[in-house]
């Protein structure tokens, strides 16, 4: 294995980048701004703050979707963007191996297309390789995918929610259902214009769900301030948004995920199922920071829930742990393989 090995997370809203012996390099949302259809003027989190600010001449979107991409080639800029922030140059790149999260229940050819974006980069990749994203999250928890103990982590992403078990360095079941993130933010919106007629963005709606957010009702009904657009004048609002509306907005969404995880659980081989018992559910992604929602998941399945201490970052430190350790990359890394 090369010295210089960089392992990338392709996350629907976030794009981490490690570097070998250097820890994480990049951290930045992916998304890209394009004025007058083709002149790129922003990317990254540059371009997030003009997100649902930009004049009708200047798109702002984000290239990827439900955890795969959606446009190539505004994803290719993007990919080029972060590596040269992250090796520092503006000039030429001296070649490096690749090791790139991708998710498991998609098709071969959205697979593929992760792959195409490093080996068509300006990167001068030597080496791609492949690793199953539940993987990566396992062990950036901390967890021994590599022995026979069977384990389950749930990762609730942007758009996304991946539930998978695992066993002896494979995938034993997984499965993606279209909730994460974002859908909750959607479900807030809705619900404040619905009782409070008022519109709010998309970031006042996140801001909502980590401040307010909650999986069961709360006792306590904190309110937050939000600012928006009255539905009825056009006229900016103030409004006080309270706890209880929150969740009442996500309880549907936060139930669907439960319910999938149910599923996986009832097609779980037995032996794996009696370590699940011992060792719980391991829950990651953004949205796992939602209060109670670890205490929800154990009454509705009966099983212990463990919360990532590092949530939003378990697959990137997943892909450290890996590349940091030359054992580990040659067990993990022969699972998947595509011709160049």
């Amino acid at each position: 294995m090369s010295k210089r090995i960089l392992g990338i997370d392709f996350g629907t809203c976030v794009l981490k980048i490690y570097k070998r012996g250097e820890g994480v390099i990049v951290d930045e949302k992916t998304v890209i701004a394009i004025a007058n259809k083709n002149n790129v003027i922003s990317a990254g989190d540059e371009a997030f703050e003009m997100l649902e600010k930009a004049p009708a001449n200047i798109q702002v979107s984000y290239p990827m979707k439900n955890g795969v991409v959606a446009d190539i080639y505004k994803m290719q800029y993007l990919v080029n963007y972060f590596l040269k922030k992250a090796l520092h140059t503006k000039k030429h790149f001296s070649s490096a191996d690749y090791l790139v999260a991708v998710p498991t229940d998609v098709t071969e050819v959205e697979k593929r297309a992760f792959y195409d974006l490093v080996s068509h980069s300006d990167g001068k990749a030597k080496r791609i390789t492949l690793i199953e994203k539940p993987l990566a999250a396992a062990l950036g928890i901390g967890l021994d995918v590599t022995n026979a103990q069977g384990c389950m982590t749930v990762d609730i992403g942007a758009e996304t929610t991946e539930i998978s078990i695992m066993s002896l360095g494979g995938i034993v079941i997984s499965k993606i259902i279209p909730i994460g993130g974002r859908h909750l933010d959607t479900a807030i919106q809705l619900a404040v214009k619905k009782e409070q007629n008022i519109l709010i963005g998309d970031k006042t709606a996140e801001r909502l769900k980590k401040e307010l957010g909650s999986a069961v009702c709360p006792e306590e009904d904190r309110v937050m301030k939000v600012y928006g657009r009255d539905v009825m004048s056009g006229l900016p609002k103030e409004a006080v948004v309270p706890a209880r509306l929150v969740y009442m907005a996500i309880e549907e969404q936060i139930h669907s995920i439960i319910d999938a995880v149910r599923v996986i659980l009832e097609r779980t081989p037995p032996e794996i199922s009696s370590d699940i018992i011992d060792t719980g559910i391991y829950i990651t992604g953004g949205s796992a920071k939602i209060a109670d929602l670890q205490k929800l998941v154990s009454q509705e399945t009966d099983l212990k829930v463990n919360i990532a201490d590092d949530c939003e970052n378990s697959v990137v430190n997943g892909l450290g742990t890996i590349i940091e350790n030359d054992k580990l990359f040659k067990k993990l890394s022969l699972g998947l393989k595509l011709q160049a």
